[in-house]
């Protein structure tokens, strides 16, 4: 099944190649062989021991009356941070949730499954989402342990969608669910060569959603292609009433992604390069004046250069709104849950984690949900106006500044550098990309593989303006389709100096 793209196991599934069984069957062997042995990806931190059974009955339910759609008995992963109302485990990757069996479906899952997805398990991720140390390595949880990088054991695969990016790139799954509040569906699906789509803020429901932030948390797809990622993300919108920055999207989200898919997509479109996001590595400048080259033959107008102004404050704005968020919104979360789990404020968490500090914090501490915990309510006067320089400088003067000085469809940037070495002593060390200013506004982010660096994947990023997840499908689709640049994994154990 490597490589193959959803719409080519619909088709197997439809002419009888495969049955839905067989094909579940297929992708939790994969596992066992490679994310349990051999190269232990450990990307994987939970299956669901009803897979086989869900995908009998769609097998059953296809053979009398069809095939709901495009997902019909497709098998995905949910990175753990996402409910599912079943016998899989909802932790964010913590021990502190250790037992937390979700009530009800998240909307995404619920969602998902009425489209006839398979649900096979839940992804590992960097812990909390990547929001509980200053120096965190991503990949890693409490519960989980260490995700590694397909594409050379000893590199980090990012975060915190690390498990759901490192899946799909090592065709353990159909596709996988991220989610992101700034980086995280971006940063480990261009480390580990595959697209992700991080929709604007209220696309897609975060109702069931472990939470950091509601100002800026969104779910998305991340898959191989720019089709399939598409094909998710129609299946994942809608208006719904358990997440009220949903409702702004009424009227402008669509259930069909995939009628934006043209290979011709880049002929006529103004493409702004944002500059500032180059100049960190001469190596990924190289693939990205390729990359720039290639739209202007496929017809693209190039405004170079196109900056979005991202003052020091905007940085600084963020830190204090996500802070304010995650403690009241983590706290709402917790309050919810029942009494078979260990903690259920930030203030219980906080006092777990000490006193779990070996199994919790061997490697990095908890100094941002110590920060958080300092914070006060939503409708404080600091909170408010850090929430209003975000909105001012990411949009106002940002984003929307940029696409309509120039008229542009699109900015895009390098979405980062190749994957670092895992370090458990320094932590991360990111390099390069632009993507906070997208992050921070709710915008839309796409990323696609560019290119790779001794065998480790560069991608290029898209970003537009509020619900422009059509127009940056377009392009990201025409650029893919044009350079083909995503390579499998083969699982080093460390980098080739020769490639």
């Amino acid at each position: 099944m490597d490589e193959r793209t959803i719409a080519e196991l619909q088709a197997g599934l439809a002419s009888g190649e495969f049955s839905s069984r067989e094909l579940t069957t297929a992708y939790l062997s994969v596992i066992q062989q490679v994310d349990k042995q051999g190269p232990a990806l450990n990307a994987i931190i939970e299956l669901n021991p009803d897979a086989l059974s869900i995908a009998n009955a769609l097998d059953a339910e296809r053979r009398a009356t069809g095939a709901r759609g495009p997902l019909h008995g497709i098998p995905l992963i949910l990175k753990d941070n996402i409910d599912t109302a079943d016998r899989m485990m909802t932790t964010a990757g913590s021990i502190a949730l250790a037992g937390s069996i979700a009530t009800e479906d998240a909307t995404v899952t619920a969602r998902l499954r009425a489209a006839g997805a398979i649900v096979l398990g839940k992804a590992n991720l960097s812990e909390w989402a990547n929001f509980r140390s200053t120096h965190s390595t991503s990949g890693w949880s409490s519960r989980g342990g260490q995700t590694r990088n397909p594409y050379a054991l000893d590199r980090n695969p990012c975060g915190s969608s690390s498990g759901s990016a490192v899946a799909v790139a090592a065709n353990l799954c159909a596709a996988a669910i991220g989610t992101e509040t700034d980086g995280s569906i971006i940063c480990p699906s261009q480390t580990n060569g595959v697209v992700g789509i991080k929709p604007t803020v209220g696309l897609v429901s975060r109702a069931g959603i472990i939470p950091i932030s509601h100002t800026q948390d969104t779910a998305g797809p991340i898959a191989r292609t720019v089709a399939d990622a598409a094909a998710i993300l129609g299946a994942l919108t809608g208006v719904d009433p358990h997440d009220t920055a949903t409702h702004a999207s009424g009227g402008r989200f669509l259930t069909d992604y995939t009628s934006s898919l043209d290979r011709d997509g880049l002929r006529g479109a103004r493409i702004g390069i944002a500059r500032k996001g180059f100049g960190f590595d001469c190596r990924v400048d190289a693939i990205m004046e390729e990359a720039i080259g290639m739209m202007a033959r496929l017809g693209a107008v190039i405004v170079d250069p196109a900056d979005v102004q991202t003052p020091d404050a905007l940085g600084k704005a963020e830190t204090e709104v996500l802070l304010y968020d995650f403690r009241a919104d983590l706290n709402a979360y917790l309050a919810y849950l029942g009494p078979e789990v260990a903690v259920h404020s930030l203030t219980q968490l906080i006092a777990f984690n000490e006193a779990h500090r070996d199994a919790v914090m061997p490697y990095f501490g908890q100094e941002r949900l110590l920060l958080a915990e300092e914070k006060g309510s939503l409708d404080s006067e600091p909170y408010l106006a850090a929430l209003e320089t975000c909105r001012r400088l990411s949009r106002t003067e940002g984003i929307d500044a940029t696409l309509e000085k120039h008229q542009l469809d699109a900015i895009i940037a390098p979405s980062g550098g190749p994957a670092w070495m895992t370090d458990w002593v320094n932590g991360d060390h990111y390099t390069g990309g632009d993507g906070p200013p997208a992050a921070v506004a709710g915008y839309p982010e796409i990323t696609v593989p560019a290119g790779t660096i001794f065998g480790l994947p560069v991608g290029l990023s898209f970003i537009g303006g509020a619900y422009q997840e059509p127009v940056l499908i377009r392009l990201a689709y025409a650029f893919e389709q044009a350079t083909q640049a995503r390579r499998q994994p083969t699982f080093l154990p460390t980098v080739d100096a020769k490639r």
